[in-house]
């Protein structure tokens, strides 16, 4: 017997679906979006038989027709609206990030022994965690997320360190290629004195 006689239907083949590479939903959904303009665009230089389809002046008319010219109006208005605001809110982000400094402290400890702490990675979208790793596979030593006084998360690495990190963010290596190199920061922290000095 064949497939068809014992289910009683054919098999269906799968529907194939385009995604959107500016907005990521499927192409015919790209209205929805907040980058219409530029789905648009992407759609007409990568497929131009789907824009066609979708956005030629028929299938506009098709569309729209239905609508009333108040309707298609505020449509319009309503698209430019959310271009306008995704585009401000990308570019504060943008702004904010490259405001954002990474600073990189050498702290004294006892005995001439010191730690190194990197602050900021995050805001260039660095997982703390696998920094961290890098920094001790890189120097063979220990190294750990944890919070500073002001509760924000930091990388703790043990031993003097700080000018071979600068180094590693200056020759973008690995997950730190993205932190721009005018906004790391060394600094250097003392030990306070008084604290138990004289004490044989």
């Amino acid at each position: 017997m064949s497939a068809i006689q014992e289910g009683g239907t054919a098999p269906q083949n799968p529907v194939q679906v385009l995604y959107c590479e500016v907005c990521t939903f499927p192409v015919e959904y790209c209205e929805f979006g907040s980058r219409f303009t530029k789905c648009k665009e992407w759609l007409k230089n990568e497929h131009p038989d789907l824009f066609d389809k979708y956005y030629s002046e028929e299938a506009l008319h098709a569309k729209l027709g239905t609508l009333s010219l108040e309707a298609q109006s505020k449509l319009e208005k309503d698209t430019a609206k959310k271009e306008a605001k995704a585009e401000a809110k990308a570019d504060a982000a943008l702004k904010k990030k490259m405001a954002s400094q990474v600073t990189i402290k050498r702290i004294e400890r006892n005995k001439r022994k010191y730690v190194t702490s990197v602050h900021g990675l995050d805001a260039f979208d660095v997982d703390l965690k696998k920094a961290a790793k890098l920094f001790a596979q890189k120097f063979a030593t220990g190294a750990s997320v944890t919070k500073n006084q002001q509760g924000q998360e930091e990388i703790v690495v043990q031993g003097d360190v700080s000018g071979d990190i600068v180094e590693m963010i200056e020759d973008g290596v690995g997950i730190l290629q993205n932190v721009p190199k005018d906004n790391v920061v060394e600094i250097e922290e003392k030990k306070k004195k008084g604290t138990g000095e004289g004490v044989q």
